[in-house]
């Protein structure tokens, strides 16, 4: 019986999130044409906390002590599922966009709004001149005071635990010298698996770490910053809660 429940009260979120989403998508994307985003930001995050609310979840977002919101960062961050960006979206207090995939751009609604808020395109297909083009993008966001959302693993994860990172976006931190901010996403794999169309009751806890700092890095030293920012990450997805860490308010 809690297993019917449960399937149909996953139907009925999905029904009224997408319902939500296709209707009001198409509208931000219009407001973008005419405004810069910039301006109406808590609109988007408004919509961001209608989605997760939608999907049944439920979010606490926790501050390390050295988290330093007034820097301009890389927010690096597991992947769990399509989730994600409005989990995030909701929780960094600062103005986000973050790397996404050119092919994603093409996804009706969702891609359309993701290109006009200004994410900045990961080619598929990863030849010189598309790197550098990305690297220019995130050098122009950088500068212009938009911090950025990676994903290391560059996949979703399929069990909950942690994939192995990529180095991408640990270079082009020590690169740029851009500060590094670690974040974990607690529970996301308990409210919605990739590949699972059910929608769980649950807490998310969104774990924002210290910042880390990359200037004086040395090329050599990009392995190290990736390791420790993993095992940030890792921490923060035990059953264990941190006395360090607070809730925002």
């Amino acid at each position: 019986m809690k297993g019917a429940w449960l399937a149909v009260r996953s139907a009925l979120l999905w029904v009224v999130s997408g319902i939500h989403f296709f209707v009001l998508a198409p509208v931000l994307v219009f407001l973008a044409i005419l405004v810069d985003t910039r301006k109406h930001d808590w609109l988007q995050r408004g919509f961001c906390h209608r989605v997760m609310f939608f999907s049944g979840a439920k979010l606490e977002v926790r501050f390390a002590p050295g988290f330093d919101r007034s820097r301009t960062s890389f927010f690096v961050v597991n992947h769990v599922n399509l989730f994600d960006p409005f989990v995030l979206y909701c929780a960094i207090p600062q103005y986000v966009r973050g790397w996404e995939l050119e092919s994603h751009f093409r996804i009706p609604a969702y891609g359309w709004m993701m290109k006009r808020f200004g994410n900045v395109p990961v080619p598929d297909a990863r030849t010189p001149s598309d790197l550098r083009r990305m690297w220019r993008l995130t050098k122009q966001a950088i500068e212009g005071g938009t911090s950025l959302i990676i994903f290391p693993e560059a996949k979703r994860t399929r069990d909950g635990s942690l994939d192995e990172f990529e180095d991408g976006g640990f270079r082009m931190a020590q690169q740029l010298g851009v500060p590094v901010v670690p974040v974990t996403l607690d529970g996301s794999f308990a409210h919605h698996r990739t590949g699972n169309w059910m929608l769980y009751p649950a807490t998310i806890v969104v774990h924002v770490h210290d910042t880390i700092e990359t200037k004086g890095l040395r090329r050599d030293d990009v392995p190290a910053l990736r390791d420790r920012v993993q095992r940030q990450i890792e921490s923060g997805l035990s059953a264990a809660r941190s006395p360090d860490l607070r809730k925002s308010g």
